[in-house]
């Protein structure tokens, strides 16, 4: 599945904002594109780690940091815009325990994220790719999700949703036959993003599904 991007690349327009978010901020907040990745070495000393797959804008981002200071978030965005505007926020909030990475997730969990070390992994309304012709790009798929459970700890959290009821049936049913990992009925706070204010907006109910590590 290496072949098969699970993203649409797009180009957005940068504002003055955010080429000097980028320029001034990535060097500071940014991830170095080296492996492996010393998860220590982000934040200065060991923490456990949140990777989010696919942040956007960075709301949800920033306020998830802010309220839990004592992990460490990797936010992975292949979206410039989202990246620059994420960093003029963690700046903004005086955040010191989030690092971005620009790229691909899926990549940097399987050449830089040694297996068994996350605390969490989190994916907020990922493209559900509704097309059928369209469906093998999904982040969501058997091998996918395998490689998602062997980087978290024994314990560690896999929390992702979706506004798309047809998606979600695919996602829990994938999910759950993986075997290292087990759902949780508990439904944990989480800031309304962007993609779920459209999705309520347009009617479509919103899904959370919470797995843990075995």
């Amino acid at each position: 599945m290496r072949g098969v991007r699970t993203f649409h690349p797009r180009r957005g327009r940068l504002s003055g904002r955010h080429h000097d978010a980028l320029a001034r901020l990535m060097p500071l907040y940014g991830v170095a594109d080296e492996a492996p990745l010393d998860t220590a070495a982000l934040f200065g000393h060991e923490r456990p780690l949140v990777v989010e797959i696919g942040s956007g804008m960075g709301e949800a981002t920033v306020e998830m940091a802010a309220a839990d200071p004592g992990r460490g978030y990797l936010a992975v965005e292949i979206h410039t815009p989202g990246v620059a505007n994420l960093l003029a926020m963690v700046e903004d909030r005086g955040l010191t325990n989030v690092r971005v990475a620009m790229g691909d997730a899926l990549g940097l969990l399987r050449d830089r994220i040694p297996a068994g070390t996350l605390d969490a992994i989190h994916a907020f309304f990922p493209d559900p790719w509704p097309k059928a012709r369209h469906h093998k790009r999904r982040l969501f798929q058997p091998a996918h999700v395998a490689l998602l459970a062997s980087r978290l700890r024994a314990g560690g959290t896999l929390w992702c949703a979706t506004d798309w009821a047809e998606y979600a049936v695919v996602m829990d049913a994938t999910l759950g036959a993986d075997p290292l990992l087990i759902r949780r009925t508990r439904r944990f706070p989480r800031p309304m993003t962007k993609f779920e204010k459209r999705g309520r907006d347009a009617g479509r109910a919103i899904v959370d599904l919470v797995y843990v590590r075995r």
